[in-house]
């Protein structure tokens, strides 16, 4: 192995460490989550490492994240969010693996990805905006009296919502619903 082969598996390691255990778990604590994205990067950094010439590289990358792709769609356990860093971690992995002459460039990229990451999910970005399924006790067909009903129980303004289900006979309404906290009013009738 090369100096910078050494060097780019030194920063992956060091790199996949702060993503699951310095971001993603300090944050969430999801424990089986840390192990998958440190198995995921470790194992693309390995893969890529030993199959990663300039002919196969393009192609490498593509079937990896082809495959978790298909993974992600076959699981319905993990948020978007965690999505996000699966591939953040498959994509540093992959970067760090390939061959190049200059680590520091691959090295940059990957210090940006944390950096992303880090800013995109921490708890003050967004901080007051939610979402809900909720389940109504009783069925609100009228979209203007469920939303009121929506932020007067939520405490908070109706951003969009989507009526799953309509339950006449039991008298329920299940509505998929995005909010911001605070002041309860509503929007205006154009979104939904």
């Amino acid at each position: 192995m090369t100096p910078q082969t050494l060097i780019l598996i030194g920063i992956d390691l060091a790199a996949a460490l702060v993503l699951s255990l310095g971001l993603y778990y300090r944050r969430h604590h999801r424990r089986d989550l840390v192990v998958a994205f440190l198995g995921v990067n470790v194992g693309v950094l390995a893969v890529a490492t030993v199959l990663g010439t300039a002919e196969v590289a393009l192609g490498l990358g593509l079937g990896i994240f082809g495959v978790l792709s298909i993974i992600r769609l076959r699981s319905s356990e993990i948020s978007q969010r965690e999505v996000a860093y699966y591939f953040a971690a498959l994509a540093m992995g992959l970067m760090a693996g390939l061959p190049t002459t200059d680590p520091w460039p691959v090295g940059g990229l990957i210090v940006l990805l944390l950096v992303v990451l880090w800013a995109a999910d921490h708890p003050a970005v967004l901080a007051r905006s939610r979402h809900q399924v909720v389940r109504l006790d009783r069925a609100i067909a009228d979209e203007g009296e469920l939303r009121d009903e929506l932020a007067e129980r939520l405490g908070g303004q109706i951003a969009s919502f989507t009526m799953q289900e309509l339950d006449l006979v039991n008298d329920t309404t299940l509505v998929d619903v995005r909010y911001r906290l605070g002041a309860s009013r509503r929007v205006s009738a154009g979104v939904r």
